[in-house]
């Protein structure tokens, strides 16, 4: 047997690093600044305004990291870099990283104070960082509203219900997938307004109603082919959990579609990791909770669904895809 090695080890202890690396570079425009091909060092430091030094150093840890290719002294966008941090792709992730380094990094020096007091940190919040913080999530819930419409067909369906979730993107995803399909949205009466104005951009007032309603105690009623629950879970209690989804399928005709997406703990051999490390994040930024996916199915089953398979999307959440019997 070979020796084990510390490499795992070091790797996550470092982490940090890497990721104050990718806040720094992605603030500075580094990215960007390679959208339209290679540059030398001295070239991002000319554009970026930072010095050669600087330059060299985050180049060559997104490099390192592999968001970079180097070939000459010359370095240019690998792939995902391209799509999702040059501004030129469909989904820039620049907002996200954004709130991670100016609201996510920063509460995450109270964790050790949160995991000794069980209770979350102070987020100590001003219009600002409101501003930054709602930008960055919407943006990761874009991210994942794009992923979900690369992987779930909606173009069977003709009726769906996206009930107390976050973000429209999701259903404006499905709405540009088939244009026969209606969307009802109800929301929480602080996100329609929102809702409104992205549905109105978007050119779909047509073909959805907005109808504000608390979440936890909102029972919509009707006969939709397709449910949507998009990060609802991991906001609320248990008990209020149980409640939502029966809502969702008295809302729901027989043989219909529930999507519910969120992160979960799992009882896999090995833990996705996107999923534990959130379970973290959510717990000190405001004490919500990343359920086990093992109680969610019990509550999905209590309530008439029966869950057919679970779409595991990149960079995101899971989907776990039930039907209503």
């Amino acid at each position: 047997m070979t020796a084990p090695v510390p490499d795992r080890i070091v790797d996550i202890a470092i982490g940090y690093m890497g990721a104050k690396q990718l806040f720094a570079a992605s603030r500075i425009g580094l990215f960007p600044a390679l959208a339209d091909g290679p540059r030398t060092a001295g070239e991002l430091a000319g554009v970026t305004g930072v010095s050669p030094r600087l330059a060299r150093i985050l180049a060559d840890a997104m490099n390192a990291l592999g968001l970079l290719d180097r070939e000459h002294g010359r370095y240019r966008l690998a792939a995902d870099a391209q799509a999702y941090l040059s501004g030129r792709g469909t989904t820039d992730l620049t907002p996200f990283v954004q709130f991670l380094n100016e609201i996510s990094y920063g509460h995450w020096l109270q964790f050790d104070t949160a995991v000794d007091s069980g209770e979350p940190g102070d987020l100590r919040m001003d219009d600002g960082r409101w501003a930054t913080f709602m930008g960055g999530v919407m943006r990761y819930n874009a991210l994942h509203a794009a992923m979900l419409a690369g992987a779930f067909d909606f173009t069977p369906y003709r009726s769906l219900l996206d009930l107390g979730g976050l973000s429209p993107e999701f259903s404006l995803g499905a709405l540009r997938a088939n244009a026969d399909l209606a969307v009802r949205f109800v929301f929480a009466p602080d996100f329609t307004e929102g809702v409104t104005n992205a549905v109105k951009s978007a050119g779909f007032d047509d073909r959805v109603r907005v109808e504000p309603a608390e979440t936890a105690t909102a029972a919509p009623g009707g006969e939709h082919d397709l449910v949507l629950l998009n990060h609802v879970v991991h906001r609320f209690t248990a008990e209020q959990n149980r409640a939502i989804v029966a809502n969702a399928r008295a809302a729901a005709a027989p043989g219909a579609t529930l999507l519910l997406l969120d992160f979960f703990l799992d009882d896999d051999e090995r833990q996705r990791p996107i999923d534990a490390l959130h379970a973290g994040e959510y717990f000190v930024i405001d004490g919500t909770v990343v359920y086990p996916e093992a109680e969610v199915r019990g509550w999905l089953a209590d309530a008439g669904w029966r869950v057919r398979e679970v779409l595991a999307l990149p960079g995101s959440p899971r989907v776990l895809v039930a039907e209503a019997v």
